[in-house]
C-alpha cells in the first residue's frame, strides 16, 4: 500500500551532480522520481474517473527469472480554455543565501515564464520572507502581467531566512482571494536554508498539514547547490498536498512552470493511494521499485483521514514491483522452524500458500484464476473528503520477455535500474550500463524536449563516475 507521487526533483538534482562530473549522495537518488520525470503515453481516462489505469508485466532485464510488473496512472488533460482560474501566491526566499545566479535570478526568470502564460482570469499575488516577511505584491488579475513582472524584477536577495512566517502570511493572502471554482496555491520557492524562526520540521509540517484543509495547496520549487535542504523541500510539499521540483536551469523551470503548467498547477484527485493484492498461488514475493518515503499500513488504504499523493491535470505516475514467481526460493531467506499450528504447505511446487480447504478456495476464486494481481485504487475529489475506488485486475496467463514489452515499459525499466545502479542497491542484478544505455536508445521515441535523448548523456556520466555502481556516501 502507498500514497502515490509525482514529484520530480530528484531527477533534476542528480542531473546536476552529473554535470558537474561527482555522484550523487544516495539519499538524493529518489527511484520513482527518476521514472516519473519522464511522460508516457497512457491513454486518455474514460468515463468519469480523472485517471486511467494501465498495467504490463514482462520479464525483468536484470534477471530472467523474475517478473516485473507496471502500474501506470495517466491523469486527465485539461486545455488551458476548460481549466479554471488559478489564485497563485508565489512565497519567494529573498535571504542572503539565494544571492546566486542559480538561485534568485533563476527563480526570477522561471516565474517570469509562467506569468507570461497566465490567463487574464488568473491571479497573482507576492509574498517575500527573509528576517521577516512581507506582501509585496497584492493579489493582482493576469490582465496587469506588467505589475506582476515588475514586481519580480525588483525582487532582491539580503538577510537570514525566517520561512514559517512567510508561509503563514502566504496562506492567509491565498485564503483572502480564495476562488470557489478554481486552483488555489502558495508556489514557494527556496533553496530550502530556513534557519530564523519556525525551523523544525515537524512544526513546519504542522502548520502546512494545518492549513491544507482550507483547499489551499503547497506547491515547492527548490533552487540552488551547497545549502539545499532536499528532504525537508519534498516533506512539505507532500503534507501540503502539492507537488516538489528542482529547478536547475530555466530550461527546467520552463518545463515545470510552463510546459507542464496544468499538472504543477491544478490538482484533479487527491489522497490517490495504490493497494496491490497478489495472487500467491503465482507470487512467492515482490518488491516495489523506489517510493520508499511513502508506503502506508495496509489499514491506511481505507482510512479517508490519511493523506496521500495527489495528481495534476495531465500527469502519469509510474510505479513498478518486482516479482519472484511462485516456487521460487526467496533471496535471503531466514531459516526458522516450521510452525506447529499452521496448515502444511501445498504439494503443488508453484504455490507459495498453506493448501487451503475445498470451501476457502471456493470463497477466493483469484487463488485458481490467471489473475497476477489485482490493484485497487482510492482517490478523492480536489475538493471531496469522501473516496472512491477503483479495481483493476491484471491477468497474465503467460509472461512475455521483456524485449516483447511496449516501448514506454521498457524505458520505464531503463530509469528503474539507472537509480538502482547508481544507489549501488544490489537489486540491480548483472545489468551493465551498456545495458541500460542500449534499452534506452532504442526506445527513444518521438521525445519532445529532448529529455529521452539527455539521459542518455547522463547514463554515460555514470558510467565513467561510478563503474562499480555505486553512489557516493549519503
Amino acid at each position: 500500500t502507498l500514497s502515490i507521487d509525482v514529484d520530480t526533483a530528484s531527477y533534476a538534482n542528480v542531473r546536476r551532480f552529473l554535470q558537474n562530473d561527482q555522484l550523487p549522495p544516495a539519499g538524493a537518488i529518489r527511484t520513482e522520481e527518476l521514472i516519473n520525470y519522464f511522460s508516457y503515453d497512457y491513454p486518455q481516462p474514460e468515463g468519469d474517473a480523472p485517471f486511467s489505469v494501465n498495467l504490463e508485466v514482462s520479464r525483468a532485464p536484470w534477471d530472467a527469472s523474475r517478473e516485473l510488473v507496471r502500474i501506470g496512472l495517466q491523469g486527465r488533460e485539461i486545455p488551458a480554455s476548460e481549466r479554471g482560474p488559478a489564485n497563485l501566491v508565489f512565497l519567494v526566499d529573498v535571504s542572503g543565501s539565494m544571492n546566486q545566479p542559480d538561485k534568485l535570478p533563476l527563480l526570477k526568470r522561471s516565474l517570469q515564464a509562467l506569468v507570461e502564460n497566465l490567463s487574464p482570469q488568473d491571479r497573482v499575488a507576492l509574498v517575500v520572507y527573509a528576517g521577516s516577511s512581507g506582501l509585496v505584491l497584492p493579489s493582482t488579475p493576469g490582465t496587469e502581467k506588467t505589475r506582476i513582472l515588475a514586481a519580480l524584477e525588483n525582487l532582491q536577495a539580503g538577510g537570514s531566512t525566517n520561512g514559517a512566517s512567510g508561509i503563514q502570511l502566504a496562506y492567509d493572502t491565498a485564503r483572502k482571494n480564495f476562488l470557489k471554482e478554481g486552483g488555489n496555491r502558495v508556489i514557494l520557492c527556496t533553496d530550502g536554508d530556513f534557519n530564523v524562526g519556525t525551523t523544525n520540521q515537524s512544526e513546519l509540517v504542522r502548520l502546512i498539514e494545518g492549513e491544507r484543509a482550507s483547499g489551499v495547496f503547497l506547491s515547492v520549487l527548490g533552487f540552488g547547490t551547497g545549502n539545499l535542504k532536499d528532504s525537508t523541500m519534498e516533506k512539505l510539499a507532500d503534507k501540503g498536498s502539492g507537488n516538489y521540483a528542482y529547478i536547475d536551469s530555466f530550461t527546467e523551470g520552463r518545463k515545470v512552470l510552463v510546459e507542464q503548467m496544468g499538472a504543477t498547477l491544478f490538482t484533479i484527485a487527491k489522497d490517490v493511494k495504490i493497494q496491490v493484492e497478489f495472487n500467491p498461488a503465482r507470487v512467492a514475493g515482490y518488491r516495489l521499485i523506489g517510493y520508499e518515503n511513502r508506503l502506508l499500513a495496509k489499514e491506511d488504504f481505507n482510512d479517508d483521514k490519511k493523506d496521500a499523493g495527489e495528481i495534476g491535470a495531465g500527469h502519469s505516475v509510474t510505479a513498478l514491483y518486482e516479482i519472484i514467481p511462485a516456487g521460487q526460493p526467496l533471496p535471503d531467506q531466514p531459516s526458522v522452524d516450521p510452525l506447529k499450528y499452521q496448515t502444511p504447505p501445498s504439494d503443488n511446487p508453484r504455490s507459495a500458500i498453506p493448501n487451503p480447504p475445498a470451501t476457502d478456495a471456493q470463497q477466493r476464486p483469484g487463488i485458481q484464476s490467471q489473475e497476477l494481481l489485482t490493484v485497487k485504487l482510492r482517490y478523492k475529489a480536489p475538493d471531496g473528503d469522501k473516496s472512491k475506488l477503483l479495481v483493476v485486475p491484471l491477468a497474465a496467463p503467460e509472461i512475455p520477455a521483456f524485449a516483447q514489452a511496449t516501448s514506454d515499459f521498457q524505458f520505464a525499466t531503463a530509469v528503474a535500474a539507472f537509480g538502482m545502479k547508481l544507489r549501488g542497491s544490489p537489486t540491480a542484478g548483472d545489468i551493465g550500463w551498456s545495458d541500460i544505455q542500449k534499452i534506452v536508445r532504442a526506445n527513444l521515441g518521438e521525445d519532445p524536449g529532448s529529455y529521452r535523448a539527455e539521459f542518455l548523456t547522463l547514463i554515460e556520466k555514470a558510467s565513467r563516475l561510478a563503474p562499480s555502481g555505486h553512489a557516493a556516501e549519503e
